[in-house]
């Protein structure tokens, strides 16, 4: 068994990592709001590189016990690219709750603002349900759970370059 062999056993564990860790954190999500924690317009879009991650990670580890290289490194680029920007938008709603800087004003409460009428305000509250991506619904040891996205979405593309390192 020579070098090229472990490089590919690596290559599998990392493929197989980012998997198990990125199913794990999009079920989380589904479990916090299945206990009552309504996701955000924001938190629905952090899902979206999951959705593509797990699979690009699933075919990825295929690839790798196949030892298909370029298919390989293929994948591990491509959950790179898609956990790198998901922990900026994780950075992004994060700051959107530490009040930095504005959201969008579809979940950050502007559109319950304005209003003229006591009759405007009580229908908007009956045809709006509005959540609101600026405000926390939980946090976990001091992170909210954009917080905890882009913390994991970092460590996920880091180990998407690990996964590079031991295919090239």
């Amino acid at each position: 068994m020579g070098e090229t062999y472990f490089r590919d056993v690596h290559a599998a564990r990392a493929a197989w990592l980012i998997l198990i860790i990125a199913a794990a954190t999009i079920a989380g999500a589904w479990i916090f709001q299945a206990f009552g924690y309504a996701p955000c317009e924001l938190c629905l879009s952090e899902r979206i590189p999951y959705y593509v991650g797990v699979p690009v990670a699933a075919a990825t580890l295929v690839f790798a016990l196949r030892r298909s290289r370029v298919l390989m490194l293929t994948g591990f680029i491509l959950l790179f690219l898609i956990f790198a920007f998901s922990a900026g938008f994780g950075i992004y709603h994060a700051g959107v709750e530490w009040h930095f800087w504005a959201g969008p004003s579809a979940c950050t409460g502007d559109a319950l603002t304005k209003v003229t009428t006591m009759q405007d305000f009580l229908h908007q509250l009956q045809t709006q349900k509005v959540v609101r991506c600026d405000a926390v619904a939980i946090r976990i040891f001091g992170l909210s759970l954009a917080g905890w996205n882009a913390l994991i979405s970092a460590a996920l593309a880091i180990i998407a370059v690990w996964g590079v390192r031991k295919v090239g």
